[in-house]
């Protein structure tokens, strides 16, 4: 049975590859990760705000030292509060590779096109076999289009792979009016794959406290659907990788993940639900159910139910959009 998958480039023993968490911040946890069958890590992320602090004492442009700044900026983490300072990622990445013989990813989360960026090839120098970059930002400024985000994301990606020699994969949020554009410029400006999709931390409303309360929720099956659709869109209408995360609880969600297209799917909320045993669990799952159905290889598994032979993809969500509501009508 052959599991083999490609992965921006990088070949992995199967597709479960552990994304970034608090499992990766130190080398105990990041050697579990590989004795349970991690096929690749993803180290926690560092933060654009931590690197413009400590080289520039700004966050998003403001000077911590301006009183007229303290209302917004205390909103963000304490210095102490972030797993690795700036000077401590890049020696972390190189033990981390030291210790492990799995493809190690560093992590880079920001969202404007500056200065730290240059921090990229530390991390490479360090030994990462690739980057993610996390394009998480709530974009609240109502003045600002959604094709300048677009443009921002696609020049933050150009610049740093005129940085990079290691491969570059763009962590994406799925609030695009054409994703598949997004995707397809992303490939043009160098990026080695995406990572299907980012999830926004939404606060709620204490009516009590009359505060707002974050929570931040392990994510569960239910949200794979989204990624499924896009996964099978995607495939073989771009040729950079496709990467799941989000939503995969399941050997059974990886299946319907890799038969919608996806190379390689992140596990997170699986791993901090179940510990790192749950790689084996995956790939145990993944191989009884390609023995039952007769796939000799992940190949011939990968896509199979993805839209790449439909002409019209649009016409086809269109369509079955229109289906299931007469559907769900006439069971009413």
């Amino acid at each position: 049975m052959n599991l083999t998958t490609s992965m921006l480039g990088l070949t992995l023993s199967h597709p479960f590859v552990a994304g970034a968490s608090p499992l990766g911040r130190t080398l105990d946890d990041v050697r579990r990760l590989e004795d349970a069958g991690a096929a690749a890590i993803v180290l926690p992320s560092l933060f654009e705000e931590q690197i413009t602090l400590a080289s520039e004492g700004r966050i998003r442009h403001k000077d911590v030292a301006d009183a007229n700044a303290v209302a917004v900026l205390k909103h963000f983490p304490r210095t102490g509060d972030y797993a690795f300072a700036p000077d401590e990622y890049a020696a972390h990445v190189a033990r981390v590779r030291a210790a492990v013989h799995v493809p190690v990813i560093g992590s880079l989360n920001g969202t404007t096109s500056e200065s730290w960026l240059t921090f990229s090839r530390l991390v490479e120098q360090a030994g990462a076999s690739a980057i993610e970059l996390n394009m998480y930002e709530v974009v609240a400024d109502a003045k600002i289009s959604g094709a300048a985000i677009e443009h921002q994301i696609i020049q933050v990606t150009s610049e740093l792979k005129d940085f990079l020699r290691i491969p570059v994969a763009i962590k994406l949020s799925p609030f695009f009016a054409s994703l598949g554009n997004v995707v397809h410029r992303l490939e043009h400006a160098g990026a080695a794959g995406v990572v299907l999709f980012n999830r926004f931390y939404q606060p709620d409303i204490d009516i009590d406290t009359l505060q707002t309360t974050t929570d931040a929720r392990l994510s569960t099956s239910d949200e794979l659907r989204l990624r499924l659709r896009w996964l099978a869109i995607l495939h073989r209408r771009v040729n950079l990788s496709l990467i799941a995360s989000g939503g995969v609880e399941t050997a059974e969600d990886g299946i319907k993940a890799v038969l919608a297209g996806a190379d390689a799917v992140q596990i997170v909320s699986a791993v901090l639900r179940h510990g790192p045993r749950c790689f084996g669990t995956l790939r145990l799952g993944l191989t009884a159910w390609m023995e039952r159905k007769g796939f000799a290889s992940l190949d011939e598994v990968r896509g199979k139910l993805s839209l790449r032979d439909v002409a019209d993809p649009s016409a086809f969500e269109r369509a079955h959009y229109l289906r299931t509501l007469q559907s769900w009508k006439q069971g009413s």
